[in-house]
């Protein structure tokens, strides 16, 4: 009897038992998951720093080639002039304007021939 007893109790019992709402948190999912977004920034994050790099080394080479350009001009100007100043070079070197010179000047030539003399140096 008792059993049948506490069997009525157990049944009476958890009839009058206040039911309790459980609460159900629905998580909405994302479309990207925090591993993904951080995966994502850290590849946005280089490719921005490789393309400041790329952007500086093509300006520094581009300033640089044209310092070389410069340079190649001041070059070929200096060329001119120095080929310039060789013909002038021949030019006043003839030997019949030396002895013009030396006869203004009061030389007098004894009957000996003018000749180019040429320097180690060339």
């Amino acid at each position: 009897m008792a059993a049948n007893h506490a069997r009525s109790w157990e049944q009476s019992y958890t009839s009058y038992q206040p039911q309790v709402e459980k609460k159900v948190v629905i998580r909405k999912k994302s479309w990207i998951t925090k591993g993904e977004k951080i995966l994502y920034s850290v590849v946005a994050a280089f490719l921005l720093i490789a393309g400041g790099y790329m952007v500086s080394y093509s300006s520094s080479t581009d300033s640089l080639n044209r310092e070389i350009q410069t340079i190649e001009n001041s070059i070929v100007d200096q060329q001119v002039i120095n080929e310039g100043l060789v013909f002038e070079i021949k030019d006043l070197s003839r030997p019949e304007r030396i002895t013009q010179i030396a006869r203004e000047s009061g030389f007098t030539i004894q009957a000996a021939e003018v000749k180019h003399a040429n320097a180690f140096n060339q």
